[in-house]
């Protein structure tokens, strides 16, 4: 089954890939459909079980990096361990085939930062890199290759933006936008993350190039929210087919970014249709990832 739009009571919120719902007791149910994106717009075509793997390994990871920062995840929709710690009915609404998309989150307020941290020169980085010698508006040493890797992770924010392209910030603009202080939080525990995820992911054979993390406030403390290191926010590269010079062979959406890019589209409303091949490739791809990092192989 391929999910594209759901349709439960209180829509909360309705983003590029995920419905978010108010089920009340300041909880909310985020669930992770099979839309997909690219360059900040959402394609006519949708890759079957994406919404799948994504919010799986989102709860994942949530509770691999618990210990490093708090996140909003209460359990998957589907969890024996739901029962009971809800009020009855709840999720009555809910189909049995969307729960197990589905995460009951902790309701918080987001910031408005998408917290982008690299380890290696790839993406728009390298883009950047290519044109002017600079990485976020940073000079960085000349002739560096595609996929060379940094001496540390670099902090990249951007705006989170609603409609449109999100836009670079400087680590002056986080400032300005939410203090010095919780400035300095939210790029020191996405860093910390990273490291962590980095270090785990090669343990199962794959590279985490780079990655997005948002961030809210739950009662005054900063907590991760939506996703988390997922095919959708990550590079995802093969470790076995690593090598500096080139584009890696990868298990996210860099794939379809490719061939998007081929097709001569301009990267503005609308997208074009994504061929069956492309889609195949790219569900493998997802489903490959998940397996590779959580040892587990979705049907």
């Amino acid at each position: 089954m391929i999910v594209v739009e759901t349709h439960l009571p209180n829509l909360f919120h309705r983003g590029k890939v995920r419905d978010t719902y108010d089920i009340g007791n300041g909880l909310l149910l985020m669930v992770a459909t099979d839309r997909i994106s690219a360059f900040d717009v959402v394609l006519p075509t949708a890759i079957p079980q994406k919404g799948l793997v994504l919010a799986r390994m989102s709860a994942f990871w949530f509770r691999r990096t618990a210990h490093l920062l708090a996140n909003h995840l209460v359990a998957m929709a589907d969890e024996e361990a739901l029962k009971g710690s809800l009020a009855p009915g709840l999720l009555a609404s809910v189909p049995t085939d969307i729960k197990p998309r589905a995460m009951v989150v902790r309701r918080a307020k987001r910031i408005d930062v998408e917290c982008v941290v690299r380890g290696y020169l790839a993406g728009s980085a390298w883009a950047e890199y290519s044109r002017h010698g600079t990485i976020h508006g940073q000079r960085l040493p000349s002739g560096l290759r595609e996929g060379e890797p940094f001496p540390e992770p670099v902090f990249t924010p951007t705006t989170k933006a609603e409609a449109g392209h999100d836009q670079p910030m400087t680590f002056g603009q986080v400032e300005e936008m939410v203090g010095a202080g919780l400035a300095a939080q939210l790029r020191d525990r996405t860093v910390a993350v990273y490291n962590f995820a980095r270090k785990y992911a090669l343990s199962r054979g794959i590279i985490i190039a780079d990655t997005k993390m948002e961030f809210g406030l739950l009662e005054d403390k900063l907590i991760l929210i939506d996703e988390l290191l997922t095919p959708d926010s990550s590079r995802f590269w093969d470790q076995e087919g690593y090598s500096p010079g080139k584009s890696q062979p990868n298990f996210d959406k860099q794939f379809v970014r490719d061939w998007l890019t081929e097709s001569g589209w301009n990267r503005e409303p609308p997208a074009p249709p994504l061929p069956s091949d492309i889609v195949e490739k790219t569900c493998w791809r997802y489903l490959e990832a998940y397996r590779r990092l959580t040892g587990e192989a979705l049907e």
